[in-house]
């Protein structure tokens, strides 16, 4: 029996990976993560609703930029569409940016992230 310490059968530790090449790259995916969520927040997504009616810009941070509304949709007497377009256009502008979320750090495969 030896008495070193270590694993059994000479593994060195993590399977005989060097655990300073395991730093270096998680250390490369991290900064490579950062620099994909700034180029996401410097992205503008626009969606809309109603043939144009109703149009929405939004951030890869999910703010709210821009809210066009053409001045034919407003009618007073019938507020519940306008309010539908703009729930739509809001919507679909924000789902534009959960998906580029997806594909951009999708790539980096990290279990919870996601």
């Amino acid at each position: 029996m030896s008495k070193r310490g270590g694993f059994p059968g000479g593994m060195g530790g993590f399977g005989g990976m060097n655990i300073g090449n395991l730093m270096k790259q998680a250390k490369k995916m991290q900064s490579d993560m950062e620099k994909s969520q700034a180029e996401l927040a410097d992205k503008e997504f626009e969606a809309s609703a109603g043939g144009g009616a109703v149009n929405v810009k939004v951030s890869g941070t999910k703010e709210i930029k821009e809210i066009k509304i053409k001045p034919e949709v407003v009618d007073p007497d019938d507020v519940e569409m306008l309010e539908d377009l703009i729930l739509t256009s809001v919507n679909e502008a924000l789902r534009q940016v959960d998906s580029a979320q997806a594909e951009q750090l999708g790539k980096f495969n990290i279990p919870g992230l996601m």
